[in-house]
């Protein structure tokens, strides 16, 4: 039965007790012992509270792991790999998160996790601001990340989960590599009027030409909300300009 079950499991690579349970037909008390056991002779190993992955007969069980998007894809549900992740995948940044960030609408208990060594954040986010999601092949895993426009709106409405403002106006380098209607779109979906802000200055920045609508408030925001208030201001979109953006350039 072990062994059967065993196949059964590689196949998804990555399971639940609840879908053992379902396989087996075995109760969850005595699969937690099975599973207990499986996981002591290196067979399996716990992600996270009765979630496991199956380690390959032929992997050296302190070496092996899955990719960190498939991982993290699984931790909750709905989600979509986002942020700084989905910024450094389209090449949009240089930099390397040292964290997966992901996207929900769920809650969840335990929000940062670290799993084979891989940190991960989960961000939970309003229902009205989860769209913009496809899917894409990692490993034989169809993994949800949010697309190239979202990417950049996401980032806009919460800098701190895309290292600042900085590591986001990267993507305006490449405006070639996004479409700009959507970008608007999905900035004026967002509800957010930061949203806004920062990308209309972004935008006149690099000369990117975007129809958006000046805002009617006085009150001014800060370009990249993660650093001190200081800078210059800029009347247009009424954002004060706290980053340095020339060494884009």
């Amino acid at each position: 039965m072990r062994i059967e079950l065993l196949k059964k499991l590689a196949r998804k690579k990555i399971f639940t007790i609840e879908e053992v349970a379902e396989i087996s037909g075995v109760k969850k008390s005595s699969l937690r012992v099975l599973l207990s056991r499986l996981e002591k002779r290196g067979l399996i190993e716990r992600i996270e509270r009765g979630k496991y992955v199956v380690i390959p007969l032929e992997a050296e069980r302190s070496e092996y792991t899955l990719h960190e998007f498939i991982i993290g894809s699984q931790l909750v549900q709905p989600s979509a790999i986002a942020y700084w992740s989905a910024l450094n995948y389209y090449g949009f940044t240089e930099q390397i998160p040292s964290t997966v960030f992901i996207q929900t609408t769920a809650r969840k208990k335990k929000r940062e996790l670290t799993i084979f060594g891989v940190k991960y954040k989960i961000v939970r986010i309003k229902p009205e601001k989860f769209f913009g999601i496809k899917r894409t092949w990692i490993e034989e895993f169809q993994v949800p990340i949010t697309d190239r426009e979202k990417t950049i709106v996401d980032c806009l409405d919460k800098p701190r989960y895309c290292g600042g403002i900085v590591e986001v106006a990267k993507a305006f380098k490449n405006k070639n590599e996004f479409d700009l209607e959507k970008l608007r779109r999905y900035a004026l979906r967002m509800g957010n009027s930061a949203v806004i802000r920062r990308l209309g200055y972004l935008c006149d920045y690099f000369d990117i030409p975007i129809d958006l609508q000046k805002p009617k408030t006085r009150n001014y925001i800060l370009l990249d909300p993660t650093m001190p208030r200081r800078g210059c201001v800029d009347g247009k979109w009424k954002v004060i300009v706290n980053i340095e953006l020339e060494e884009l350039e």
